[in-house]
């Protein structure tokens, strides 16, 4: 025989229960059609006002920094936008360690926190307000052959910087044909990838100034580095060789007006800086940052690039691996993520053409996403900093 107090502590539950049941059916409650409403379902009581299933939530699409995604080589190829974020899976001419073919998806993970539609209260913009900037999702690249995998990447990025911008401006465009056209922010992938997205950015403006966040000089000359290759056999482009190939190119500005930043790899020879001024870059070594600060690192960039069309590439290795781990060829004595933020706000009002962020490997990455998340942030500074500076004259 039951208990007296267990007779009414269970009459209390049930009445408990009586009382929150037509609370819970509220919200399971299926329309007149019979169909389940799933944004009410899905909604918790910060959310009522919000539709989870809007391309700005990150329980939709994950996007970069819930940008639109869009089909951009398929249905919808006629859609016009200012920027796209295109992905380039690619780690087969890395040296060291593999994985960066997973890096585009990391760092859209990275970024599920941060919105094109947020204010960036650090750059002072809001990049929605003056840029419509979708994702094109992933460039399909093959892993069996670099070559071809590259010219996939080059034909899709040119696919996308020579159609017609969204917005237009009452000044003249800094193209060559006059007109205002889509910019890329790439998100890879090994740093081969520069080189087919420098020739897309080229064939609009003409040679470029690089700024390269990087620890390593990549301007190797292939054909002074033994290896397997018989006498008059192409060596293969590699993510510490692609500069050289894009001075031979033509695709850099003249006059040494690009730079290196963050520099503090090891070398072969004394020769690979002299090589390295021949491929016209000027050097700014990680260690200056102790000396001049970051306000004389940004006044060096300025100087060196002047007024001329801007790509940005950044390496993630640029940044210490204490902060950023998941890289290839990682170098101690890097920059912390404080500091490459102040530089990148010192750089607003450069007219920035294109950008890519390289060697993200998330399979190294720490379980809290560490390189991930920083890669997206600066990937949205990449963004701010177009938002500031129409490409006009």
């Amino acid at each position: 025989m039951l208990s007296s107090s267990f007779v009414v502590l269970a009459a209390l539950v049930a009445q408990t229960v009586a009382q929150q049941t037509p609370l819970i059916h509220s919200s399971l409650r299926h329309d007149p059609s019979g169909k389940t409403d799933f944004t009410r379902l899905f909604s918790s009581d910060q959310l009522l006002h919000r539709d989870p299933w809007s391309p700005n939530e990150w329980n939709g699409l994950v996007s970069f920094a819930r940008a639109q995604p869009l089909r951009c080589f398929g249905a919808d190829a006629d859609v016009k936008f200012d920027v796209a974020v295109l992905g380039a899976p690619f780690d087969t001419a890395t040296s060291y360690r593999p994985g960066a073919r997973f890096g585009p998806n990391g760092i859209r993970q990275g970024a599920r926190r941060i919105g094109v539609d947020f204010i960036n209260v650090h750059q002072k913009v809001r990049v929605s307000d003056y840029l419509n900037t979708v994702d094109c999702g992933d460039v399909p690249m093959t892993f069996m052959d670099s070559k071809v995998a590259l010219r996939q990447l080059e034909i899709a990025n040119k696919d996308i910087v020579t159609r017609e911008a969204f917005r237009s401006y009452n000044e003249t465009s800094m193209a060559k044909d006059g007109k205002f056209h889509p910019r890329v922010l790439t998100i890879g992938g090994d740093h081969t990838i520069t080189l087919p997205l420098l020739r897309g950015v080229a064939d609009i403006y003409g040679p470029v100034s690089v700024i390269h966040f990087d620890s390593h000089l990549d301007t190797g000359n292939p054909n002074k580095r033994p290896g397997p290759w018989l006498p008059g056999e192409e060596v293969p482009v590699t993510h510490g060789t692609y500069f050289y190939y894009a001075h031979e190119e033509g695709l850099l500005a003249p006059n040494n007006s690009n730079i290196h930043v963050g520099i503090r790899s090891a070398l072969g020879d004394w020769d690979n800086y002299k090589n390295d001024w021949e491929v016209g870059f000027v050097i700014s070594h990680a260690e200056d940052i102790e000396e001049v600060g970051w306000q004389g690192i940004v006044a060096k960039i300025r100087e060196v690039v002047g007024d001329n069309p801007v790509y940005i590439s950044l390496d993630i290795d640029a940044i210490d691996p204490g902060f950023a781990p998941a890289t290839g060829t990682p170098e101690i004595g890097g920059f912390t993520p404080r500091e490459i933020k102040k530089i990148f706000q010192g750089l607003a009002g450069l007219k920035v053409v294109g950008a890519d962020i390289v060697e993200v490997a998330p399979a190294y990455d720490s379980q809290a996403e560490n390189t991930q998340i920083l890669a997206a942030n600066i990937g949205w500074d990449m963004l701010a900093l177009m938002a500031k500076a129409p490409i006009v004259v």
